[in-house]
């Protein structure tokens, strides 16, 4: 599967902005999907996690309760609804998905998936 991540730009400190995942491919369904960022100078890190079916939701502790996992089986495409936004959340952000690892896994086997997005820039002024 293909991933085109879009929806970054520029947010001033407690603004929000909604990121895109879209993916090609008929079997869209069948796989978790999860959001990743990478700050500079720092790691990649999990953000948050989605199933197949859109059911269970996962979170990074950094980001539970301000940011929102969706997504639309029927477009093809994961969502990243982020608000309160802090300028530690500064970073480019990726989408991700792997048919072998289910989003609870995501948060730990990451390094491993195998289908990532470029990233989208995401930069909160404070």
């Amino acid at each position: 599967v293909q991933l085109q991540a879009f929806g970054g730009g520029l947010v001033q400190a407690g603004g929000s902005l909604r990121l895109s995942c879209a993916a090609s491919g008929r079997r869209f369904s069948m796989y978790a999907m999860g959001w990743f960022r990478q700050a500079p100078g720092k790691e990649r890190e999990f953000v948050a996690s989605i199933s197949e079916s859109g059911g269970r939701t996962f979170y990074a502790d950094s980001v539970k309760g301000r940011f929102t996992i969706s997504r639309d089986n029927a477009k093809n495409t994961v969502y990243l609804q982020m608000n309160s936004l802090k300028p530690e959340d500064t970073a480019v952000y990726y989408c991700a998905t792997d048919l072998a690892i289910n989003a609870q896994a995501m948060a730990y086997q990451y390094y491993a998936m195998d289908s990532w997005g470029k990233g989208t820039l995401v930069t909160v002024s404070s």
